[in-house]
């Protein structure tokens, strides 16, 4: 097995995006990029903990690679806002992939360079690829948030540009 961490805005809808995803073994909502430790949601909503919402996805290489999981990262928000997606605003909002080696750092520079290329975003794409830091896991009732309540989205990005 192998572990991903994905940064999309709110991490609800990132985390039951990823979970529905074939090879992925389990997605967890958490916090990742900050410097105070093991931080509770409160604390990062303040915007002053340096915490991003994320999600850690482990998955089975064999079943899904690492650049299938980035091309679903890719369409689950929209890479362009920063520290921000749809109504959620603030640093821990911010899109944002921390790598766990050098193979995924290089994965993600060049499917961040691909997407850019592409056309499909009028402005620049602001993801930001950090190396992972510590993983702390969100509060339990943040753990498969929209599957509990029947949702299976928070928002969908939209793709003109905006």
């Amino acid at each position: 097995m192998q572990v991903a961490i994905f940064g999309a805005g709110c991490f609800w809808g990132i985390e039951e995006t990823f979970r529905r995803t074939p090879g992925v073994v389990e997605s967890v909502s958490g916090y990742s990029g900050g410097h105070v430790p093991n931080p509770t949601y409160k604390q990062v909503c303040t915007d002053t903990t340096g915490h991003a919402e994320v999600v850690k996805v482990t998955f089975d290489p064999a079943v899904v690679s690492y650049r299938d999981l980035l091309e679903v990262f890719w369409k689950s928000h929209n890479p362009t806002q920063v520290n921000r997606q749809g109504p959620d605003v603030g640093s821990q909002y911010r899109t944002v992939i921390f790598y766990t080696g050098e193979d995924q750092a290089r994965e993600a520079r060049e499917s961040k360079e691909r997407l850019a290329a592409s056309g499909k975003w009028k402005r620049p794409i602001a993801t930001q690829i950090e190396p992972a830091g510590e993983f702390w896991p969100a509060e339990e009732y943040h753990q498969k948030y929209l599957l509990k309540r029947g949702l299976d989205n928070c928002h969908l990005p939209t793709h003109d540009g905006d």
